[in-house]
């Protein structure tokens, strides 16, 4: 596969694949709610810091929920093959994947422990095969497997790396968008998207953005095993389902994955200034496609910590 290599300033050289490495989905955990049901959340980490894929659901794209009686003989979370199945594939997974570590992007929802199984009787076995590699994450409601709002933020770097006890009641920033969520436009059309966001509790506080920062500085080797993400209010729109190259977003969008290179145009990468949020918590942008087809689109909105999402759906006609 094609590589480049880096230097961190006292560190060893690292590879750094740009394509041709595997796409890995991943459970990050799950998440009691206040009705008593439980999230599922899950993400991926693609290897590659360039390739991206279009996985459409599908046999290389699906999702599957395993009664682990059917299973006498395996443990909990003891690799298996599942074969696609149409009726349980599509859980709202994504179908375009970025580079890098992408957490979080959608949850299932299921009932109490009892009334699902039991927590290791039942699994949710998500299947991706990208450059001919396949690869499985087994889902389960095992204890260890239990996150808070302080797991989320350590998870992406939230305000710099913080484990602070208040990360564990941090509300996620509230989120609407503006106009229908379903939206029928032509190739070449441009569609206004209109998202309002704002963080209820204001915290984790933004302590002022951030200046700029030396050479010494930007090359100094990584403080921790997650990159930092800075606090403060964003809002960024991303391809969820649909090819991402056919889409222009305008203006340019800041980065909803990890990217930790530096002048990336992320709040993972250094030496990244966040933007002040708009004065009416109004963020303004536009789309337009290049080719036909069923897109959605994703407004993420973020505190640096935890995050909201509301979804458009787009149709492009000829």
């Amino acid at each position: 596969p094609l590589v480049a290599f880096f230097l961190f300033n006292g560190a060893a050289a690292q590879t750094m694949h740009l394509q041709g490495e595997k796409l890995f989905p991943a459970f990050d955990g799950w998440e009691q709610q206040e009705d008593g049901s439980i999230k599922l959340w899950f993400g991926y980490f693609n290897e590659n810091w360039e390739q991206e894929f279009e996985l459409p659901v599908g046999p290389d794209n699906h999702l599957a929920i395993v009664d682990m009686g059917d299973n006498p003989d395996l443990q909990p979370n003891e690799a298996f093959e599942v074969s696609f199945d149409p009726e349980d594939a599509d859980q709202g997974q994504p179908t375009h994947f970025y580079p890098r570590r992408n957490p979080f992007l959608f949850t299932i929802t299921v009932p109490e422990p009892e009334e699902f199984g039991g927590r290791d009787e039942r699994q949710v076995v998500w299947t991706l095969t990208a450059n001919g590699k396949t690869q499985r994450v087994y889902a389960s409601l095992l204890p260890n497997y239990a996150i808070d709002g302080q797991a989320m933020s350590t998870d992406v770097g939230g305000n710099h790396g913080s484990t602070h006890q208040n990360l564990r009641t941090n509300l996620a920033p509230e989120l609407e968008i503006e106009g229908p969520n379903e939206r029928t436009v032509s190739v070449g059309e441009s569609v206004s998207l209109v998202a309002l966001a704002d963080d209820p509790d204001n915290y984790p506080q933004a302590r002022g953005r951030r200046g700029l920062q030396s050479v010494e500085q930007l090359y100094n080797p990584p403080r921790g095993s997650v990159v930092r993400s800075p606090p403060g209010l964003r809002l960024s729109w991303m391809v969820y389902r649909g090819v991402e190259e056919h889409a222009t977003f305008r203006p340019t969008q800041m980065k909803t994955w990890m990217d930790s290179r530096m002048y990336a145009n992320s709040p993972w990468s250094p030496p990244y200034i966040l933007p002040e949020p708009p004065e009416d918590r109004r963020w303004v942008s536009e789309v337009s496609f290049d080719e036909p087809g069923e897109y959605v689109l994703r407004a993420v909105a973020s505190d640096g910590a935890r995050f909201s999402y509301e979804n458009v759906y787009v149709r492009v006609t000829p």
